[in-house]
């Protein structure tokens, strides 16, 4: 297909969807996407969590990916990570629906021309119960915590992947949670019982979650401070200056350092470390509270950790 279409004076602010071409950018698409859903008679309702939909699409991909660098592999990555990878438990009916919306959004753009092929006509919705995420065992934790120990001992001591590894483990904190952590977060005024102090804006009204930390997590915490000082001070005081793309990186970097069968992510340290609390007896309310989930998600998440703890112990038996 030809891209001689008209383009309009500011090409990254299209005017009408004749203005779209394969060189726009996502973001600058998604208000004339709901002009059409509209045109079509689609509620308010359906437009707003199509709109949802996409900005999250825009949160993994970039606001700035043009449309026609989507590719079927890529969209099928992004339903991964609303699964796995974000933190947010994505029930069956928010998965399905995710699914049309990038469905009706890159048909759409197929049909007025802007794209040449449609991306997410390839995509499947699948039915059946949600399959369960993958879990560290007690010998994998081992495993992992005995090479980042090492990393950390080692002849250029790196305290980062110890730090990040038991962190996340012992908190169950999502990694953009991670991503915003200050020193300040941590209160050590009782030493002996620290806190992780996790911040939070909903709707206008700043929350926090007190999370017990694991007390010889601090002197971990304090040699990594002392390694990376002087990137932080560049980054604002954050915990972690780096991006959280490395994070990932230094957490897979464990599992092949470790000879896992398994890459370690946020995502399965978090539902590892919720699984631990579940098998240690923690109320499954504080288990809730602990990783920021609301009443309504909790029921979803609830049942996923009691079958992960069972599949768990059946398996090392």
């Amino acid at each position: 297909m030809s891209d001689l279409r008209q383009l309009p004076l500011f090409p990254h602010a299209p005017d009408s969807p004749a203005d779209l071409n394969r060189h726009t950018h996502l973001g600058d698409t998604i208000g004339l996407f709901q002009g059409a859903l509209l045109k079509e008679g689609k509620s308010a309702h359906t437009v707003a969590a199509f709109t949802a939909d996409l900005q999250l699409l825009a949160e993994f991909c970039g606001a700035d990916r043009s449309l026609g660098n989507f590719t079927t592999t890529q969209l099928n990555e992004f339903m991964h990570w609303l699964e796995y990878g974000r933190g947010v438990p994505c029930s069956r009916k928010s998965y399905a629906r995710r699914v049309t919306t990038l469905k009706v959004f890159f048909k759409w753009l197929h049909q007025i021309g802007a794209i040449p092929d449609d991306p997410a006509r390839p995509l499947l919705q699948r039915s059946g119960p949600a399959p369960l995420a993958e879990i560290l065992t007690p010998d994998d934790e081992l495993s992992a915590l005995a090479f980042a120990r090492g990393l950390r001992r080692g002849k250029k001591p790196d305290a980062r992947p110890e730090v990040v590894f038991r962190l996340i483990l012992n908190t169950g904190i999502k990694k953009s949670e991670a991503m915003r952590l200050l020193p300040a977060d941590i209160d050590r005024t009782e030493p002996d019982q620290p806190l992780l102090i996790v911040r939070h804006k909903i709707k206008n009204v700043y929350k926090e979650r007190r999370i017990d930390l694991d007390p010889t997590l601090l002197p971990v915490l304090d040699e990594y401070l002392g390694q990376y000082a002087q990137p932080r001070a560049k980054k604002g005081g954050l915990i972690f200056s780096c991006t959280a793309r490395n994070l990932e990186y230094i957490l897979a970097d464990i599992s092949e350092g470790a000879d896992l069968p398994v890459r370690i992510a946020f995502e399965m340290l978090r539902w590892t470390s919720a699984v631990r609390d579940y098998q240690a007896g923690v109320e499954p309310d504080v288990i809730r509270d602990k990783l920021g989930l609301s009443e309504v998600s909790w029921v979803e998440t609830f049942s996923k950790i009691k079958r992960l703890a069972s599949d768990q112990a059946s398996a090392e038996v």
